[in-house]
């Protein structure tokens, strides 16, 4: 499980009842095992730096004959309303990199309609349904930014690119770049701390973000056990 901060991954650690607290070294990041079937990460912050460390943790297990069989994004993220209030917690249908394109004065092309790359990664639908049904979470596609939203005009403009979109996040399509990579089902949860557009710091309930994530994988996490790569 990558999360982009320790405050994130601590917050999953809570939801084991007595997690240990074996450490192992990566290059440039440290894994944290809280349980035998778990492994977190803080991978840092954005896309590139998580995709970066996600791919270190994946290689490293490839390398010591103990592949991963899932990879999940965690963390808090703004939330798109009315669809995913604060408090919230919305499981990725989609994982979408955003603002990954072009400017024209047409308005803004994803890279795909440029004829390269990909912009959305799809977690196995199986999967998706075994989350939903284990946290009563909202589904939907979480939007990776690289520059998270601060104004109403841009969060207008992104949720008329996206309609279907609940929250917005900036690790979530790295993790899942480097997932795909390595051949491993991806999946992205997500606890909302503030609602997507200007920056209201006043309002921003990032303890109780943190709670609901916490909350939401102890109910997760022995699902996840019962879930199988097969069951795409």
């Amino acid at each position: 499980m990558a999360t982009a901060v320790p405050a994130e991954r601590d917050a999953v650690a809570q939801a084991f009842v007595e997690p240990c607290r074996v450490e192992v070294p990566l290059p440039g990041v440290v894994l944290h095992r809280p349980d035998e079937a778990f492994d977190l990460l803080a991978a840092g912050v954005g896309p590139a730096r998580a995709a970066a460390s996600v791919s270190a943790a994946l290689t490293a297990a490839a390398l010591r004959g103990a592949p991963y069989t899932l990879v999940v994004s965690a963390g808090i993220a703004g939330g798109f309303l009315p669809g995913a209030p604060v408090g919230s917690v919305v499981v990725a249908d989609r994982i979408t990199a955003a603002d990954l394109g072009a400017e024209t004065p047409e308005g803004f092309l994803p890279v795909t309609e440029l004829g390269f790359g990909t912009v959305t990664h799809r977690p196995p639908e199986s999967l998706v349904r075994v989350a939903e049904a284990a946290i009563q979470g909202r589904t939907g596609e979480i939007l990776t930014v690289s520059t998270v939203t601060g104004t109403a005009s841009r969060a207008a403009a992104l949720h008329e690119r996206h309609p279907g979109a609940l929250a917005e996040a900036m690790e979530g399509f790295g993790v899942a770049e480097a997932a795909v990579a390595h051949g491993t089902p991806v999946l992205e949860i997500r606890a909302v701390s503030n609602p997507v557009g200007p920056r209201d710091r006043a309002a921003w309930r990032i303890g109780e973000a943190l709670a609901a994530l916490t909350e939401a994988f102890g109910k997760l996490a022995p699902a996840l056990e019962s879930w199988q790569p097969h069951d795409r």
